[in-house]
């Protein structure tokens, strides 16, 4: 089976002025050629297959939006080779864009003052979806979600989950073999985005859609993804199946510990301050260690630490040397702490 998407050694490079401070360094700007080279993208290459649903994942400015450009056909790369179904997107644009969707969290496709089946109803004009097709999607979405209440629903007055889901619901409406989704879940409560990961899931493994999904939500990645890639300063460093990654970072444990029985009433300051010293106590015992990590959460003081190179019981001891233990608990590592640490620095 050939790749639904294939690019290799993909870059992406951007002429940026050098501007000046000041009325007149603007002037100047105006007559000036003094640019340099800003690399948004740098010798990326990866392969999605048809059906997969892939997590792309970075921090801002890493790259992510400048290489989905790339996909869809928005942006040409400086150098490298890209295909989206068979075709090179940015010379095929109008067919490129008959294929794929795309759902932004903070932007609509769909018309404000009008009731979402006239938005559905213009989408399949432009997509030219049969009627046929048109028909059993509409049945199919409602038998999914029940989404025949909201069809004669001006989009200004839904909520924004009702949105949000109604936007998911036209990028799917023409069959697309590709699905680009950007933050789909922001800014929606616990329970709406529960219902928009099912109906994504859903979708992805009863039509076969291929969806790209990028998000700072590492509970979307969570529930939804099997397969991770991580973009950092334009270059990829990770791409994965997602157990790998929490493979790799087996060894990581985090102790929450409180000092203190009634610890939610104390003061944020003297949290911090417990937080400090037992992050000096053990600098003084494990001098050496760059296996340690002291934060607070929630009013926990939580110790991260790596199980390989420092054992758990060690670092309870040197705590309990100290003061006394109130309450204590131990977590494995996150994929949201996996992601963060891989961004502090981190190698995979």
């Amino acid at each position: 089976m050939e790749p639904i998407i294939k690019m290799a050694g993909i870059n992406k490079e951007f002429k940026v002025l050098k501007r000046r401070e000041g009325i007149k360094g603007s002037i100047r700007d105006l007559f000036s050629r003094d640019y340099q080279i800003l690399k948004a993208v740098n010798d990326v290459t990866i392969d999605i297959m048809p059906g997969e649903m892939v997590g792309y994942l970075g921090p801002n400015g890493a790259g992510k939006s400048t290489t989905i450009k790339m996909m869809t056909g928005v942006l040409e790369p400086t150098s490298g080779e890209i295909l989206v179904n068979g075709r090179v997107p940015y010379e095929n644009r109008t067919r490129n864009a008959q294929d794929i969707g795309v759902v932004f969290g903070q932007r609509s496709q769909l018309w404000w003052a009008l009731p979402v089946i006239e938005s559905f109803r213009i989408l399949k004009e432009i997509y030219q979806i049969s009627d046929r097709d048109f028909k059993d999607n509409l049945e199919y979405y409602d038998a999914l979600v029940g989404a025949s209440e909201l069809y004669h629903k001006p989009v200004r007055q839904m909520s924004l989950g009702q949105r949000t889901l109604c936007d998911i619901l036209a990028a799917f409406l023409h069959n697309p073999g590709i699905v680009f989704m950007d933050e789909p879940t922001i800014g929606l409560d616990v329970s709406m985005k529960s219902k928009i990961r099912e109906l994504v899931g859903r979708l992805n493994k009863e039509k076969g859609t291929t969806i790209i999904l990028t998000t700072h939500d590492m509970g979307d990645v969570d529930a939804l993804c099997k397969r991770i890639v991580i973009i950092d300063k334009g270059r990829m460093i990770y791409d994965n199946d997602i157990e790998h990654l929490r493979s790799y970072f087996g060894a990581y444990r985090t102790i929450r510990i409180q000092f203190d029985r009634h610890a939610e009433d104390l003061d944020n300051e003297v949290l911090k301050q417990q937080a400090l010293e037992a992050e000096e106590w053990l600098s003084v015992e494990f001098p050496r260690s760059e296996s340690i990590a002291v934060s607070m959460e929630e009013k926990w003081i939580q110790i991260l630490i790596n199980e390989e190179e420092v054992h758990m019981m060690d670092v309870v001891n040197c705590i309990q040397k100290q003061r006394r233990i109130a309450d204590m608990n131990l977590q494995e590592i996150s994929t949201e702490r996996v992601i963060r640490k891989i961004y502090e620095g981190g190698i995979v």
